[in-house]
Parts: structure tokens; sequence; C-alpha cells
């Protein structure tokens, strides 16, 4: 497996209130297999986490999820991924997520998807790793988000090269395009 390119995923493990969140989460995640590109994700069965692993999986694809012992404890960690890591503790999570993937693609979801895409940011503008970051803005999602990236800027907080940080696109097929590229 290390020699595909490895994404890894940040979205709900709820499906939120728009289709449209499913229906991209699942268009990414065939699109993703198509083109033999390894899905690392949070490991859940549920919400927008489930959708995106079912597809990929469907469509022929590599799926590793890493999960918390809590969570999978709690069964919400998915039965038929291509492997499923079992962590101690959130922390331990994030880092193997981190390390393990190459680029990272954040989908719409609730606050462990911005911790996760804030940390991502956070450590690239830190030079802990140099990997793009990519929000798929479906429905216009992610635009307070981007938002509060921007006050942050005017108010001096956030330098203004770091909003480069993030590539915003609007669907799964321009993910793919920018993959390409990579």
């Amino acid at each position: 497996m290390k020699n595909k390119l490895s994404v890894c995923v940040f979205c709900g493990s709820s499906s939120g209130l728009n289709s449209d969140y499913a229906q991209a989460a699942k268009e990414l995640g065939s699109r993703l297999a198509r083109e033999q590109i390894n899905v690392i994700y949070g490991g859940g069965s549920t919400g927008l986490m489930g959708q995106l692993a079912d597809a990929t999986l469907d469509a022929g694809g590599t799926v590793i999820g890493i999960i918390p012992e809590f969570l999978q404890v709690a069964e919400v960690g998915h039965s038929r991924l291509t492997e499923l890591i079992v962590t101690k503790d959130m922390h331990e999570r994030k880092r193997l997520m981190y390390d393990k993937a190459d680029l990272f693609i954040s989908l719409p979801g609730g606050t462990g998807t911005f911790d996760e895409t804030i940390e991502t940011m956070t450590w690239s503008q830190l030079s802990v790793f140099k990997k793009q970051i990519i929000l798929v803005n479906i429905a216009d999602y992610w635009r307070p988000f981007l938002t509060l990236i921007s006050h942050g800027v005017r108010e001096g907080f956030i330098h203004k090269k770091n909003e480069g940080l993030l590539t915003i696109v609007e669907t799964p097929a321009q993910v793919l395009d920018l993959i390409k590229q990579h």
C-alpha cells in the first residue's frame, strides 16, 4: 500500500441535513477508489464517514480506519474495512492519520472535523509537515469557517500567507483534479 497515494479524509460521523453532503462523500469515495488512491479516515460506520468508506470499498478501493478504543467499544467502528487500527486515544489516532497521509481532504462535519482541519493547518504552518489540505465546500458549508480564518488575518492573529494552506474546491471531481497534479 505504501507505493500508492494515501489521502486522509475528515468528515462528519452524522450525515447532516443537506443530502448533497452524503452524495459528495459517496462520490469522493468512488472516485478515489477508481484512481487507486488509499483512503485513511476515522474508522466510523455512521454518517458521512460510513458513506465515504462504503462507497470506496464498493468501488474496490482500500480503506484504512483509525479509531480510538473507546469509540470501537461503543460499536461505531466500521466492520468491513481493508484495515482497522484501534488506538488508545484520540491523540494517537490523529498522529497516525497525519503520519500515514500524503494529503488531507475535509468534507462537511462537526467539531471533530474542525479540530482535525485546524490541527493540520497548524502543523503545516509550523513545518511539522508540508501536506496539502483541501476543503470540499459542498453547498457552501465551509464559508463561515473561511470567514473566521479571514477575520483572524484581519485582526493580526493569522499570517496572511497561512490562508494559503487551504485549497478550496466545490466538488469531488475538483479534488481528483488537484490530486492528479500532486
